[in-house]
């Protein structure tokens, strides 16, 4: 014999397989039209008030549950795409840190913006799981358990059904019984005296008596069960059914919210970036244009320097032209776009701004790609004196 397991006993057990064996049999009457189902008269009032019977508000909220639980798994994973996304741009933007030169225009620009593009990522991803996938989890942790209590209602309805139909078949056999008793069989009369044949007829209705109070109380206990239930169900479920539109509405405008805003911090991050890419492009131009266009110029400037010198007609310092007085082997002028810290002695200090009269080497040779030689225009306006000249990058000047 199977062992009954720990905490039922065996009364309990019994209980429970007598219970499921009358509710079966309770269905299979209703079924077959031999016994009537009860029918809530609040749930019926709201049919005729809404056209809405039980049976539609349970498949109401049979599809509540189905259309939340998909919006859940949709949105989880629409989540889990947001994840994967933020870990392919912060492998790429990682890659352009990496590989982006220092002397490039904007590395620390880039830095910043690789941090600033990982920081939006994880803010956006970090305020749809607590401001929609939070509130929806809450939403539908409602479902299991109103999903329980309306199984336990259509039980405790068979039950009480059980109980109401056994007790009205113990009303209907009342009167059969009474007859019974008020004609003793003729044995019993023969052979018991006459004072015991009034205790055998005491004892007969007292029998009936005690049956039909305990179809009674079981019957109120089913139908106090069945009610209590169904006026809770009765609250909730429209209450629960008129909710998702709020929880909805909650969800799918946090997540627009959310959406809008990271869209707009990455197009400003993305514009900057192609602002920096643009920048670096023109420096790039203007250092091939630059390295390209000094030899001429050195030539034609050393051919000048040369005749200047064989017809003596000008200044050992300076030369004159419709500027002014400029220096010896003065070539073009040009404007500094970024402060430069000179790295040697030969070198140029330059700030923003500083305007430098560009020179000619002393001779070809001393000119390495991408450098020029001259001296401060303030410099040489205030001193006349060509002694601190040096040399600077080009492409962190422009030519005026």
């Amino acid at each position: 014999m199977a062992e009954i397991g720990k905490g039922v006993t065996a009364g309990k057990l019994a209980i429970n397989v007598q219970k499921k064996f009358t509710r079966a049999q309770e269905k299979v009457l209703q079924k077959l039209g031999k016994a009537d189902e009860t029918r809530d008269a609040a749930f019926e009032e709201r049919r005729r008030r809404r056209k809405m019977p039980f049976e539609e508000t349970v498949g109401s909220f049979n599809k509540q549950m189905v259309e939340g639980a998909k919006l859940q798994k949709d949105l989880k994973a629409y989540l889990l795409a947001v994840k994967t996304m933020h870990d392919a741009s912060r492998r790429l933007q990682e890659c352009l840190a990496e590989m982006y030169d220092p002397e490039w225009f904007g590395k620390e620009e880039v830095d910043s913006m690789v941090e600033d593009t990982d920081a939006n990522w994880t803010d956006y991803y970090e305020k749809l799981t607590d401001e929609s996938l939070l509130s929806l989890d809450t939403y539908l942790s409602q479902f299991p358990d109103i999903k329980a209590r309306l199984a336990k209602r259509e039980r405790k309805m068979v039950d009480f059904d059980s109980a109401r139909h056994h007790f009205a078949s113990i009303q209907k056999g009342k009167k059969k019984d009474e007859a019974k008793i008020a004609k003793p069989a003729a044995l019993l009369e023969m052979a018991a005296p006459l004072w015991a044949q009034g205790l055998l007829s005491a004892h007969q209705v007292a029998q009936t008596h005690l049956s039909k109070n305990q179809a009674e109380e079981e019957l109120g206990r089913a139908q106090k069960v069945f009610e209590e239930l169904n006026v809770e169900l009765q609250d909730e479920l429209p209450v629960l059914w008129d909710s998702r539109v709020g929880v909805y509405v909650n969800t799918f405008q946090n997540l627009a919210s959310n959406q809008e805003k990271f869209h707009r911090d990455m197009g400003k991050l993305s514009q900057n970036l192609n602002d920096v890419m643009t920048k670096l492009d023109e420096q790039r131009l203007d250092k091939k244009n630059g390295s390209a266009s000094v030899k001429p110029e050195e030539a034609s400037s050393s051919e000048g320097a040369n005749h200047s010198v064989a017809g003596d007609s000008q200044p050992a310092t300076a030369v004159t032209n419709g500027d002014g007085d400029l220096p010896e082997g003065f070539l073009y002028k040009v404007k500094v776009l970024h402060d430069y810290a000179a790295t040697d002695g030969d070198e140029l200090e330059l700030k923003t701004g500083d305007m430098v009269l560009v020179m000619a080497f002393d001779s070809p040779d001393e000119q390495d790609d991408g450098w020029l030689v001259g001296v401060k225009e303030s410099h040489w306006l205030q001193h006349k004196d060509i002694s601190i000249k040096g040399v600077f990058p080009e492409n962190f000047t422009q030519k005026v």
